[in-house]
């Protein structure tokens, strides 16, 4: 009896997580459920719960057993700011003109007179950051603190954005959405933590075959791991926080990262390995504990998925789709990413990847792989790397990344060949299957768009109307009526947001309510500020006393 009562249990986790990888089941959630992210930089999937054996982090190992384990989760670029970008607006940052890292400031000393001086990327009218649309359904935002999407955000995006920002800043009895960053994992802490103790052994790490294997190497994966464990535990007083608050239990919390590891060759690259991520979500009241997903997400997935969560509905733009909650879309077959400038630097790849093969589009084959980040030089073992380039020490795989320029086309066995070392393309056994992911490909491009198949001087005098200067929103304007005052923007796509009674600069992002289209109380003597904005615009204001 007891045999077959050990089957039955066997039998049934088996369905239960065959279940879950096929996107047949789903947790029961509240109509307007709280919902934390825990975001870090720069990491790949480097958690004892996701197979690093190295590494030591409790935290979120915890949190993976109270929650699900997402294994097949890639973003739409190798670097952050695009990626941030497609995550913000569920939109691939290709096709909205977000690709080249980065817009907004340039790296001091540039000189390239390719690009254009720093400029707030303009999207379509209709595009916005999708924590908008939760703030029109009654939701506080919050995210602390880091921004880079490519645009200035308008003072509607977030309740609060600023390293105070918090749920617990909310108003009494609002659901909240609230954002956290955690930077310790960033590509500059390979440096400025240099010189902090390490946590892990260097002579534990492993070294990729790409890599020369030498004390420096080492020493960086260290680094990079070491800063993980300290990651962990900042992740680990966030989640105590909600604990102490009584929120843990009833809160979705995801946690995941912006795009692959910090380190050479990964990051800002759009290989497996620079958009291969870790997801966990942790469900009201622990459902489905300890479960693994090995559903394909794409990260610019993650905001429609918290639309659909909190019964927000998804604008049918967006290119991301939700993998949760009643407007749960089909599971993906491929993931799509691009790479653009890189800092200083020119160049166009685009690729398509399952589980199984990687298929990438090389545009600009004159080019090398490796770039001349200088921003990149300041990691220690990227030093090491280039000493021994120059020295004539590095292997042939190692000099793959050197190489003068590189293929038009590249296909990669994933499942054989998980460094992606050996370009598949010219191999006459896998025709098929390149002519089938190529296809693919084509029909992505045609499908969505691609912006920077045009100089980027040319598109953001495009995005200026053709003009040379950053367009205006235009001024709000104001009608009294009976039930209060209503507010209107001339400019197309512009999001209105206001105070009252407020004596702060116009330029502060906290505390700005949203307007949405609702008559507007005032009583005599009141002084509002009107901030109208269309992302990649400058905002027009108006200020006055209500008499």
């Amino acid at each position: 009896m007891l045999k077959k009562l050990f089957i039955f249990v066997v039998f049934a986790l088996c369905c239960i997580q065959q279940a879950i990888a096929q996107n047949r089941l789903v947790p029961e959630l509240p109509q307007r459920p709280n919902i934390v992210w825990i975001v870090a930089e720069d990491m790949s999937s480097h958690l004892g719960s996701f197979g690093n054996n190295v590494v030591k982090t409790p935290n979120l190992d915890q949190l993976a057993a109270d929650g699900v384990k997402y294994t097949q989760v890639y973003t739409t670029a190798g670097v952050c700011a695009p990626s941030r970008s497609a995550m913000i607006t569920g939109m691939y940052q290709t096709a909205i003109g977000t690709g080249n890292m980065r817009t907004l400031s340039r790296p001091p000393g540039y000189k390239n007179p390719e690009a254009p001086d720093p400029y707030s990327a303009v999207l379509p009218e209709y595009v916005k950051g999708f924590p908008e649309y939760l703030r029109l359904n009654g939701y506080y935002c919050s995210n602390n603190a880091k921004q880079d999407y490519q645009f200035i955000a308008p003072v509607t995006m977030w309740d609060n954005s600023s390293p105070k920002a918090h749920w617990r800043n909310r108003p009494e009895g609002a659901p909240f959405f609230s954002v956290f960053n955690l930077e310790v994992t960033h590509e500059a802490k390979l440096w400025e933590r240099e010189n902090q103790p390490l946590l892990v052994d260097p002579a534990k790490v492993i070294v990729p075959p790409y890599y020369p294997d030498v004390p420096e190497v080492r020493h960086g994966i260290a680094r990079q791991l070491s800063n993980v464990m300290i990651m962990d535990q900042q992740a680990g007083e966030i989640i105590s926080q909600l604990k102490k608050d009584g929120l843990y239990e009833s809160t979705i919390i995801f946690f995941y990262t912006d795009h692959g590891d910090a380190l050479p060759y990964v990051k800002r690259e759009i290989l497996k390995r620079g958009l291969h991520v870790p997801l966990i979500i942790k469900y009201p009241n622990n459902q489905m504990a300890g479960s693994v997903s090995r559903q394909m997400i794409s990260a610019m997935d993650l905001g429609p998925t918290v639309l659909s969560l909190t019964q927000t509905i998804i604008p049918a733009y967006m290119h991301g789709q939700a993998f949760l909650g009643s407007q749960a879309a089909k599971p993906r077959r491929y993931i799509f990413a691009g790479r653009d400038r890189m800092d200083t630097e020119y160049d166009r790849v685009r690729t398509v990847l399952d589980t199984n093969y990687q298929y990438i589009r090389n545009y600009h084959p004159e080019k090398p792989r490796y770039q001349e980040i200088e921003y990149r030089k300041n990691i220690p073992m990227m030093k090491r790397i280039l000493s021994m380039r120059d020295s004539n020490l590095l292997n042939k795989t190692q000099m793959q990344w050197f190489e003068k320029n590189k293929p038009v086309e590249e296909f990669y066995d994933l499942k054989k060949d998980p460094y992606e070392l050996n370009n598949l393309a010219a191999d006459p056994k896998y025709k098929k299957l390149l002519e089938a992911y190529r296809k693919v490909y084509n029909s992505w491009i045609a499908e969505v768009g691609d912006r920077s198949e045009i100089p980027e001087k040319e598109m953001v005098k495009q995005m200026w109307n053709g003009g040379h200067t950053q367009p205006v929103t235009a001024t709000p304007q104001y009608a009294v009526t009976p039930n209060g005052i209503i507010i209107s923007c001339a400019t197309p796509g512009a999001s209105i947001g206001y105070k009252i009674n407020s004596t702060e600069e116009p330029d502060n992002t906290a505390n700005w309510k949203i307007y949405s289209n609702t008559p507007i109380m005032l009583k005599a003597g009141d002084s509002i500020i009107i901030r109208a904005e269309r992302i990649g615009y400058k905002p027009g204001i108006l200020t006055f006393t209500f008499k």
